[in-house]
């Protein structure tokens, strides 16, 4: 019965312990998630602005644009005009994520006014491993995609990285990151790019600024 009994007060003070740090950092996490989302946003303004540093005004796109995933379900496209300080266009900018070698990548694109060629890309979530898969922060991967045609890439081990055409040359020793990269640019940029011709944001003179 006395063991019974103290088993009973252990589990009690477990239980309570559990709780206790639980909601402390669930309201931690609360407290915490506006500044998080806040310096998130930040960020990315930052972030699409060295890519289309000509845009004065990042207006969001009203029409519904769906992309989906390589596991088949289906998202709204976070997609901006942007535009001069004269309200002429200047290009589009978006975001595209994926799984990498390491964690989630999430990307921050642009392309120009007429979603031809892309402006390239920064990062803005990537927890790839230093040395290797981080490479893709780096100039010289990253300038691979600048001007590249919105059409699918292809990925290749070895090639001219200072080519601008549709094949991008991988990070040495970081196969998996540099086809994740490709693989996300692919899903975003070929399906935004349909879809904003169907429904004539894109590909009409008429529709243009």
């Amino acid at each position: 019965m006395l063991k019974l009994k103290l088993f009973v007060q252990e589990s009690w003070l477990l239980l309570a312990s559990s709780f206790f740090f639980g909601l402390l950092i669930a309201v931690t996490n609360a407290a915490l998630s506006g500044k998080i989302e806040q310096n998130k946003t930040a960020k990315l303004n930052e972030l699409t602005r060295t890519l289309l540093p000509d845009a004065a005004i990042f207006q969001p796109v009203q029409a519904e644009i769906e992309v989906t995933l390589p596991d088949g379900t289906k998202e709204a496209a976070r997609i901006f005009e942007a535009l001069s300080a004269d309200k002429q266009r200047i290009g589009w900018s978006f975001m595209a994520h994926g799984s990498g070698f390491s964690g989630d990548i999430e990307l921050v694109m642009a392309a120009d006014k007429d979603f031809q060629k892309l402006r390239g890309y920064n990062v803005l979530v990537s927890s790839e491993t230093p040395g290797f898969g981080d490479q893709m922060k780096n100039d010289y991967y990253r300038n691979q995609f600048v001007n590249a045609p919105t059409e699918p890439l292809t990925l290749s081990k070895t090639g001219n990285p200072a080519a601008v055409d549709s094949q991008i040359v991988a990070i040495t020793g970081a196969t998996v990151t540099s086809t994740a990269v490709v693989n996300l640019v692919n899903t975003f940029v070929v399906q935004i790019k349909d879809q904003m011709t169907k429904k004539g944001l894109i590909g009409n003179v008429s529709q243009q600024r």
